[in-house]
């Protein structure tokens, strides 16, 4: 609970920011968080980073793939997901997506603070100002008018700088927890070691004196079996499943593991390689493309370097084993709507929490397993095989719990199928749920219309006294 403060305290910060803004300095001395600033400076790196903004499609996941919602019963994900696009859109999806909910003040909503943490290069200025105690404490909202400047130049360089830099210190600890400390990695491995200070498998810890700190769950390893041991290890979940209450797992985006197990990041081919390629100005000078995206759009400086097969050969390699993945990716989620309605139905028939922890497990490892495979969003041209493999072992699992289940209905009576609501369409799967999105909605707007142009007000006034 945040203490009252005193007229004294009040007094004394006010002070502390009056001095801030009449030295006209900024706070952080090792990042400059307004990507603007460098513009002149490195005019064609900041034009093609400036250029992702062109990834303007906003694909609705849970339409195309009612069966989410189930799966991330009584989760935030099942009231909103929409696929992943371009940085400069980073702030913006964020503040718009109903999983961080509609606060009315800085001490409200359902998220906490960590939910910026790879948003922006505010990210790393703030816990150099306050430290990582003063960052992770309290809720999103707080961060409201202190981050707003997206994913950029800051997050991956040291200050006017091109040199790589991991800014945040979470996820320098999850290097060195893998024996690679960014300090005395190669120049190629510090290339995918920046973007894996975010496109990685993470969770918000719990335990006192930590609570809601961003930590990689890299202590046993990176392998999907790895993380599941050191979660089970810790007694950890994200949420407990509105139908079937499982204790669950939700992988983040676990983009650097997978690359890791591919053959890609076997062969020591990084990830600015395949996505962030050297190209030339129309002066003739080469520079590294900061438009971050499809290998296949700049196939000539990405691809054809190593491969001597076509685009369109590869390209249709590519399409096969993501329609592979895809076909595995839906047998997996059939199983788990099932399971998880049949969990329900076990213990609305009187089961036990000893008889549902082994079937609990099952589906906790399950649904594990499947989010990993497919939450990296890259992972069925990083590492197909591993893919595959993974969710043929939450296929797998599933069955193990449904079987469980089928005995463990039968003893309690229960031999006809469980009956499944109509999950066809994201509006009818939210229903059979209980969920009013029409309220979350109408508040998401409010919010949008109140809170939003205050917090831009405030970080202008701020960023004005900068130098």
């Amino acid at each position: 609970m945040m203490k009252k403060m005193t007229g004294k305290s009040f007094a004394l910060s006010a002070l502390v920011a009056a001095s801030f803004m009449a030295a006209g300095a900024m706070a952080s001395d090792k990042t400059e968080p307004r990507n603007e600033v460098y513009k002149d400076k490195f005019a064609n790196q900041y034009a093609s980073w400036h250029d992702t903004d062109k990834s303007t499609e906003n694909t609705d996941v849970l339409a195309s793939d009612p069966s989410l919602v189930v799966l991330w019963a009584g989760y935030g994900f099942a009231k909103d997901y929409n696929a992943p696009r371009g940085h400069m859109y980073a702030i913006t999806d964020v503040r718009n997506t109903l999983r961080t909910g509609a606060p009315t003040n800085a001490e409200d909503g359902p998220m906490p603070m960590a939910c910026w943490s790879c948003k922006s290069p505010d990210v790393p200025r703030l816990i150099e100002e306050q430290g990582e105690d003063g960052y992770f404490k309290g809720k999103w909202a707080k961060g409201g008018p202190e981050v707003v400047n997206t994913i950029g130049c800051g997050d991956c360089h040291e200050k006017g700088t091109p040199k790589l830099r991991i800014s945040r210190p979470f996820a320098e600890r999850g290097m060195e927890a893998l024996g690679t400390p960014f300090a005395k990695a190669s120049k190629k491995d510090k290339q995918s070691m920046v973007c894996g200070q975010c496109h990685v498998e993470y969770y918000f810890e719990k335990k006192e004196g930590r609570k809601g700190f961003v930590k990689f769950p890299w202590d046993m390893g990176t392998t999907v079996e790895q993380m599941e041991t050191y979660y089970d290890g810790i007694e950890f979940s994200d949420w407990t499943h509105a139908l079937s209450k499982t204790p669950m797992l939700k992988a983040q985006h676990p983009g650097y593991e997978t690359w890791k197990l591919g053959v890609h990041g076997k062969n020591d081919v990084s990830c600015v390689d395949c996505h962030m390629p050297k190209v030339t100005n129309d002066k003739g000078r080469k520079y590294t493309d900061h438009k971050v995206g499809n290998p296949f759009d700049r196939f000539e400086e990405t691809c054809a370097t190593c491969h001597s097969q076509s685009k369109e050969f590869l390209v249709g390699l590519t399409n096969e084993r993501k329609a592979k993945v895809k076909e595995l990716k839906g047998r997996a989620e059939a199983q788990l709507v099932k399971a998880h309605f049949e969990a329900a139905a076990a213990w609305k028939a009187g089961a036990t929490e000893a008889e549902m922890k082994p079937i609990l497990t099952d589906i906790r490892h399950s649904q594990w397993r499947w989010d990993y495979a497919i939450a990296s969003h890259g992972a069925a041209a990083h590492a197909p095989e591993e893919v595959l493999r993974i969710l043929g072992t939450a296929v797998d699992k599933a069955a193990d719990a449904r079987v469980k289940l089928a005995q463990l209905l039968a003893k309690k009576g229960i031999t006809d199928p469980i009956a499944i609501p109509d999950i066809s369409t994201k509006a009818k799967a939210q229903a059979a749920l209980g969920m009013d999105m029409e309220k979350m909605n109408a508040e998401k707007e409010v919010f949008k219309k109140d809170m939003l142009p205050k917090w831009d007000e405030e970080a202008k006034k701020r960023e004005a006294t900068y130098k």
